[in-house]
């Protein structure tokens, strides 16, 4: 039932939001050189690695000059980037992973495998599941690039203390799974942005 829930609600999403993500593809694409949208691959269900789509908010090869961690004063952030991260307008592409199976419309978030790696037995329970655009970790972390700021090491702080957090939240989400909760969850992230 999940699954066929997210697949009409992401199909109707991506129907109903088209107008707002025509307008920010000219925008992304008019503001700076580079591809409309940014892939990275994410560690899913069971380990499987996907690729995560997103409109793209910085500059191109941005994984290539700097740490893997992004906080808001990041100079690899373009003037749109700023706008649609903090909105989380960037993350609407994500339907399309919706669409394809990849991704649920709540679960975990998916994570790089260069940190699941590092928690691989917290993550066995994390990845039991599809992941998700959002969850309660998205929610209570909304603000994590600003977060991070307060950080000089963010990869290492990322690691040591807003990982566990994450992971903890998301132990909550899967141990209270419900659709009821999943409708919750969705009504609470459109309230909180």
């Amino acid at each position: 039932m999940k699954r066929v829930f997210d697949f009409i609600a992401a199909f109707i999403g991506l129907l109903l939001l088209s107008p707002i993500l025509l307008v920010i593809a000219l925008w992304i694409k008019f503001s700076s050189k580079g591809p409309l949208f940014y892939t990275q691959k994410r560690v899913g269900k069971d380990f499987k690695e996907f690729d995560i789509y997103k409109f793209r908010s910085m500059v191109v090869n941005a994984d290539k000059i700097g740490p893997s961690v992004t906080s808001g004063d990041d100079s690899r952030i373009t003037e749109v980037g700023k706008f649609i991260r903090k909105t989380k307008i960037d993350e609407l592409p994500q339907l399309f992973n919706v669409l394809k199976g990849d991704m649920s419309l709540v679960g975990p978030r998916p994570e790089v495998m260069q940190f699941v790696a590092k928690k691989r037995d917290e993550y066995k329970k994390v990845l039991s599941v599809r992941p998700g655009i959002t969850d309660n970790a998205a929610i209570e972390f909304r603000d994590e690039e600003t977060i991070m700021n307060a950080y000089e090491d963010k990869e290492r702080a990322y690691l040591e203390i807003i990982l566990p957090q994450k992971i903890k939240l998301y132990y909550n989400y899967i141990d209270n799974i419900s659709f009821t909760n999943d409708i919750k969850l969705l009504l609470h992230t459109l309230k909180v942005i």
